[in-house]
Order: structure tokens, then sequence, then C-alpha cells
């Protein structure tokens, strides 16, 4: 993946709910916020090493989970597919545009573009 903060988001955005509350507060400060581990300790009354260790223990449940279902590792090997899919039915619609004028084309391809979105979601 591309660094280090993208792939704890995209962990996060698959498997956050099934972190405890605290894990999930912690990540999301640490993360989404830009908290540093000092200020994330001094707000929640512990130290350092205490946020610290429930961040880390936070990204090793998500990467386990990661490692046993590849969820992630399918939605980014899926992401060009669609993007193709949807380049495919643009194609459709403008040669229908150009050349047909056929309505159920038209409707064909902009079924398949409301898929393909569905499927990016």
């Amino acid at each position: 993946m591309k660094n280090q903060t993208y792939r704890m988001t995209m962990l996060y955005d698959f498997y956050g709910e099934l972190l405890t509350d605290r894990q999930k507060e912690f990540f999301d400060y640490y993360y989404n916020d830009d908290l540093s581990l000092s200020e994330i300790a001094e707000n929640a009354g512990i130290s350092r090493q205490g946020v610290r260790d429930v961040i880390v223990r936070a990204e090793g449940i998500m990467q386990e989970f990661e490692d046993k279902t590849h969820l992630i590792r399918r939605f980014e090997q899926m992401r060009p597919r669609i993007d193709a899919i949807c380049a495919a039915a643009d194609e459709l619609r403008l040669l229908n545009d150009r050349q047909f004028e056929n309505e159920r084309l038209a409707a064909l391809a902009d079924s398949i573009s409301e898929e393909a979105a569905a499927l990016r979601e």
C-alpha cells in the first residue's frame, strides 16, 4: 500500500468496528486528527506508553483480520476493473449517441454505470 497512514486508514475503514470504543477513539485521534501520543495521553489521563499500547493493539487486531480475509487486497484489485467497466459504459453511451440513438442501449449504459458506482461504495 501507499504509506503507513493510508494503510492504517484503510484497515480502520474495513475493520474499525471490530475495535473497542477506546481503541477506536485513540486510533482516530492518532491517525485522523494527527494528535501525538503525548497529546492523547494528556487528554485521556494515562501514560504515553498506555496510548501507544492501545493503538498498536488496534493495528494488530485489524491487520490480523486483513491477513485472514484479504478484503482490502480484493478491494484494491477490483478498483481498476470497476474503472474499466465505467469507461466501457461511457464509450457505449458515446457510440450510441453518435450512431444509433437507441433508447435501450442508453438505458443499459446508464444501468452499467449505476451498478459500477454502487460497487465503488
